[in-house]
């Protein structure tokens, strides 16, 4: 196969939907030598922030000089974006090599007990199969859905990081707080310390009994200095320079691009990690490598500005959770309307969502990305509706978030938010091409 029959062939698997469970994916990789048992892993999941923390956690092994691979789920705009090593995209001969030798054992497997491979599990193989191949020292890998089920959920992590904990994916994972801590608590290893910033009472109670069970150190992280007995590790300062203290160092002076405050927390979230693997390996965090490594990285979809004047900014936040941050962050700037352009997948409760941005919007132009899971953009102007009074449907994507632009006078800021699906099929090199209205909005 060449790159763009790779991509047809894993898109064709789509159809096959989600399948949790780690079975399939053991025997798969078996097939293939276990590329994910030749370097160390720092296993992250959570309901908001584990994409970041992720890169963080890469970027501070890189700036170590250790060559390290990364795994993100989903993709913005191009789907080698899962895959990369030291922060170069997986090439698409690379990719098209691995998706031809794996092919013939997804068949095989299909026609056996273990069923059909799904997409998500086969770019999971790749990215683990690109890292063995590249000679990675360790990799950063991001959870796709929960953690107990995941196809991530084969690796043997030196490090499991668990973000925080908030309701999501409900029809999958479970309705209250505590079911969800116990599916991401299932990336938890016997021995392997942890590191989360899990808030919620309960949430927080399950990880520790799990941990607990499994022999597993905790390291709880959050902003500003605990008040609790226990290990911890904290931020604090301004957002634009603040330190993070852990239970063996403090790394002060630390900068970031990544906008937020919760970005900090992540960052918190990421040193403690990597200092977990740095104690076990026998290495040195040193803290200028861990403060170039936090102001290098980038990611796209994560508070992204794409112009000024009109300000654009594009955020794949898509839970309660993300929505009420990045209000926070919004309200923190200086603009004289918003235009809010939503499109949600289904599975994300759109009035959990919106009745923390939308609130704040003078205008919501709701849409829905071309994905299987779209959530009806009828459906989401609908739950708009109960939280601004100028509420406008708009298909597809990037015609809604030129409506949106081309809605708004220098001084506003238009968000594109709901979904990393929205946020990848809005582009900035396509939204130039016609800045000022598109059309009228209607179904």
């Amino acid at each position: 196969m060449d790159f763009d029959q790779a991509l047809s062939y894993m898109s064709r698997l789509r159809r096959f939907g989600i399948k949790l469970g780690n079975e399939r994916m053991t025997e798969l990789l078996e097939r293939i030598g276990n590329p994910h048992r030749r370097y160390g892993v720092a296993h992250v999941t959570g309901t908001k922030g584990k994409g970041s923390t992720t890169a963080l956690i890469a970027a501070i092994l890189t700036a170590h000089g250790f060559r390290t691979g990364s795994y993100f789920s989903p993709y913005v705009y191009d789907v080698r974006e899962r895959v990369q090593v030291d922060g170069v995209l997986i090439p698409p001969e690379a990719m098209a090599r691995i998706v031809t030798d794996l092919e013939p054992i997804v068949t095989e497997l299909a026609q056996r007990s273990f069923g059909q491979v799904t997409e998500f599990e086969l770019k999971t193989a790749v990215g683990f199969a690109h890292f063995a191949s590249e000679g990675v020292d360790y990799a950063a890998i991001e959870v796709g859905m929960g953690g107990r089920l995941d196809a991530t959920n084969v690796v043997e992590p030196a490090v499991s990081v668990i973000t925080n904990v908030g309701l999501d994916h409900t029809e999958v994972l479970g309705r209250t707080h505590e079911e969800i801590a116990f599916e991401k608590a299932g990336i938890i290893k016997d021995g392997r310390p942890v590191v989360t910033a899990v808030d919620h009472a309960g949430a927080l109670d399950v990880v520790r009994n799990i941990a607990g069970r499994r022999t597993a150190s905790v390291t709880r992280v959050c902003e500003g200095p605990p008040t609790e007995e226990g290990r911890w590790a904290y931020w604090d300062g301004a957002p634009d320079r603040f330190r993070v203290v852990t239970p063996r160092a403090v790394f002060d002076d630390l900068t970031m691009r990544l906008v937020g405050r919760y970005q900090r927390l992540n960052a918190a979230c990421a040193v403690a990690a990597v200092e977990e693997i740095a104690v076990r390996d026998e290495w040195t965090l040193e803290r200028e490598r861990v403060r170039s490594a936090l102001a290098s990285v980038s990611l796209p979809g994560r508070f992204s500005v794409l112009s000024e004047r009109p300000r654009v900014v594009a955020d794949g936040a898509h839970n309660g959770m993300s929505a009420r941050a990045l209000a926070a962050e919004i309200s923190a700037l200086r603009y004289d309307r918003l235009i809010l352009v939503v499109g949600m997948l289904r599975g994300h409760e759109p009035h959990a969502f919106l009745q923390e941005l939308a609130p704040l919007a003078d205008v919501v132009v709701a849409t829905e990305p071309d994905w299987k899971r779209a959530e009806s953009a009828d459906v989401v102007a609908g739950a708009a509706s109960a939280y601004c009074g100028d509420v406008r449907v708009l298909r597809p994507v990037i015609r809604a978030v030129k409506y949106g632009i081309g809605l708004a006078s220098p001084d506003d800021l238009v968000l594109i938010t709901g979904s990393f699906y929205t946020v990848g099929e809005a582009p900035p090199e396509a939204l130039w091409a016609a800045e000022r209205a598109v059309g009228t909005p209607g179904a």
